[in-house]
């Protein structure tokens, strides 16, 4: 199966090439760089095989995407029309969501957080939390039957940074890393360390809620492009997955398939 699995985000687009099944390294592109987006669709499309025997040479793929963004949907609809005549699969709209949600609004919760949910529980077959640490923070639980039961969502670490220094007259912006120690010895230090050790702490906080829940201390997976910041400061988590929603995106096509020929 050959599939461009396109996630969408709310300030970058990560394109993953699967050809034959076979992974291919994934990218990440800032999502107002158009010429940069059509580029990557363009040589990742290049690389599906042509149909055989076909005269058109027509290529044996498709493009799946999820989007929490609909201005960068159109987007990727319209290059992918202009450029490569090809048209999207949209998760949500063109293609079921991957698992049961157990929330009250369905149609409202980003598809980005199902099909994430839907590859860890694909994996564990058992209770799990799946924590995203993009632009927002995402902590979801989906119990031990594959239903998506919900979740939390926090600032991440560009916008609480921003937000610190925007509402306060001194406070300058911080970029957020590992601390060198728990205190810091000046102000920038003093918000890394705040803003770090309120995500790792959060993230503890919340599973430990949900383990009471269910009665029982769940899976846990955290993915996103901060994650690999706190992931060694987090020793109750079980897996660091890049890109899990990449990975999410061609799980819920193939179930799709699956699901048709039945």
């Amino acid at each position: 199966m050959n599939v461009i699995a396109v996630d969408i985000g709310n300030t970058n687009i990560h394109i993953g090439l699967f050809v034959q099944d076979q992974e291919r390294p994934i990218e990440s592109i800032p999502g107002r760089s158009r010429a940069k987006l059509t580029n990557r669709l363009r040589s990742a499309w290049q690389e599906i095989p042509i149909v055989e025997g076909s005269t058109e040479g027509k290529r044996d793929g498709v493009i799946v995407v999820s989007s929490v963004k609909p201005l960068w949907t159109g987007l990727v609809r319209q290059i992918a029309a202009d450029e490569l005549d090809e048209e999207i699969h949209v998760i949500g709209q063109d293609i079921p969501l991957p698992m049961t949600l157990g929330v009250d609004e369905p149609e409202k919760v980003g598809t980005d957080r199902v099909v994430s949910a839907a590859a860890a529980w694909a994996v564990t077959e058992d209770a799990v939390v799946v924590a995203d640490f993009g632009t927002a923070v995402t902590i979801d639980l989906v119990d031990e039957n594959g239903v998506f039961l919900g979740g939390v969502i926090c600032p991440g670490f560009e916008i609480s940074a921003k937000s610190l220094k925007e509402n306060t007259a001194q406070l300058p912006k911080a970029e957020i890393t590992k601390p060198k120690a728990p205190y810091g010895k000046n102000t920038a230090e003093a918000i890394n360390c705040g803003l770090y050790y309120s995500a790792v702490g959060t993230l503890e906080e919340v599973i430990r809620r949900y383990a009471e829940k269910i009665g029982k201390w769940p899976r846990t997976v955290i993915t996103g492009s901060a994650a690999r910041a706190i992931k060694d400061d987090c020793n109750f988590i079980d897996s660091y997955v890049p890109s899990l929603v990449v990975k999410g995106i061609v799980l819920a096509y193939k179930k799709h398939l699956a699901e048709k020929t039945v």
